[in-house]
């Protein structure tokens, strides 16, 4: 299931299998990776909310699709209505470089920041 492939730590996926959940220990994971603070308070309603809905993501995969179509297009047979494409706003490019600090050839320069 696609759950179970961001997890590698739990054997493939059958339906007998419990209703996946985190610990603790795999929300500290996940939000260090994704560079996120989790306080020791808020924690443990983080790993029942992402448990959830990973549970929910479960159910989805179970559901028989073998006998869908596949989409090639989600508007097959109708047309989107789109808006013209034609320019709405004046070209203000100069007005903007003359607030900037450094500019050199129509480009913003900026500082220096990996050696």
């Amino acid at each position: 299931m696609i759950t179970r492939g961001f997890f590698p730590v739990f054997r493939p996926f059958s339906s007998h299998d419990p209703p996946m959940s985190l610990t603790p220990k795999d929300v500290r994971d996940i939000a260090h990776l994704a560079r996120l603070e989790i306080g020791d308070a808020e924690l443990q309603n983080v790993v029942g909310n992402l448990s959830r809905i990973l549970e929910f993501v479960e159910q989805l995969g179970q559901a028989d699709t073998g006998t869908v179509e596949p989409m090639a297009h989600p508007l097959h047979g109708q047309t989107q209505r789109l808006r013209p494409d034609e320019v709405t706003e004046t070209d203000r490019h100069e007005e903007y470089q003359r607030n900037a600090p450094r500019v050199e050839a129509g480009l913003y320069l900026v500082p220096k920041v990996i050696e």
